[in-house]
């Protein structure tokens, strides 16, 4: 049994072969149960921690289950928000095959799933991109974004300035023009793309700044009391998730409008599986604007990680 590492976890999984990856496996045969989300009170913070537990299985092949915490006051500590364990198993023998960091296999399957979308969703010309966070993910979703559109500006914004600026510093190896920002809302009507993935409770981007032809990425907020948008993106934009059930129950970005009646159930235009399975053609007219919002799916999870044992093997 092999007990792999977050560098191993980054270092098998480029982007080239994650991004397709993860599209075959959403056009496949996979088993997903409901993950089981608990919220377990922190008396020693001012919220919660989250336990995560996500299974997955194709038949005769893989099994796995990521077994994850998230912590959100962990930036404080210096430490990182999202901690836990992926266990891949042999469906043949039950044996297990690998033991995981699940935090690089999150960040990096996160943003393949981000870059999947993209290519369905956003302009084939797009070249400029403003990431709004400065967590573990916003490098990978650089790249990420990179790997399936010709992007030459990026702009990255936090509430720290010195934590964009070291985002900026982590993708230098990409040869892209990356610069760290300030005042956030001087740039949002001026790139192509706006990838955000942050824990903010309040939203981040604001609708009536958007300008036609862009897309929007929303990552993070995976609890009901998180938002990173707000309600006029979703008057504005066409609405795609990565799993339609689990995204308007889980993200307050969707639950909120949701329950306010900003948005029904029918304005989910079609998710991950009916892009890649060919259920729901999109011919992206060039005006429109384009959101993808994704909650995380096991479906990833085991797709990156069956992809990392093949790769070390």
């Amino acid at each position: 049994m092999n007990n792999i590492s977050a560098e191993q976890v980054s270092q098998a999984l480029p982007f080239e072969q994650l991004v397709p990856a993860l599209e075959k496996a959403f056009a496949s045969n996979v088993t997903v149960p409901p993950r089981q989300h608990f919220d377990i009170k922190n008396e020693k913070a001012n919220r919660e921690t989250t336990l995560l537990v996500m299974p997955a299985w194709q038949e005769s092949q893989v099994a796995g289950v990521k077994l994850v915490t998230v912590a959100p006051e962990n930036a404080t500590k210096n430490l990182p928000s999202i901690q836990g364990t992926y266990v891949l198993f042999d469906v043949a023998t039950g044996a297990v095959k690998a033991l995981m960091d699940a935090p690089a296999l999150t960040a990096k399957r996160t943003a393949a799933a981000s870059a999947l979308a993209s290519k369905f969703l956003s302009r084939q010309d797009s070249e400029s991109l403003l990431v709004i966070g400065t967590g573990t993910l916003s490098s990978q979703l650089i790249a990420a974004h990179a790997n399936v559109r010709p992007i030459k500006n990026v702009f990255v914004w936090g509430r720290s300035f010195k934590k964009a600026q070291d985002v900026c510093l982590q993708v230098q190896h990409l040869g892209l023009n990356c610069i760290a920002i300030e005042n956030l809302h001087d740039y949002i009507a001026k790139v192509d793309i706006i990838s955000c993935a942050t824990l903010s409770q309040q939203a981040l981007v604001c609708g009536d700044k958007l300008v036609p032809g862009q897309h929007l990425d929303m990552v993070g907020a995976y609890r009901p009391d998180m938002r990173e948008m707000d309600d006029e993106c979703l008057k504005r934009g066409l609405l795609f998730v990565d799993n339609t059930e689990s995204a308007l129950r889980e993200t307050g970005d969707l639950a909120i409008p949701l329950a306010n009646g900003v948005i029904t159930s029918n304005s989910v235009c079609a998710d991950l599986f009916a892009l890649c399975q060919g259920g729901y053609s999109f011919n992206r007219p060039t005006d429109a604007i384009t959101i993808f919002k994704s909650v995380g799916h096991a479906l990833e999870d085991l797709a990156a990680a069956n992809l990392v044992a093949q790769n070390l093997s």
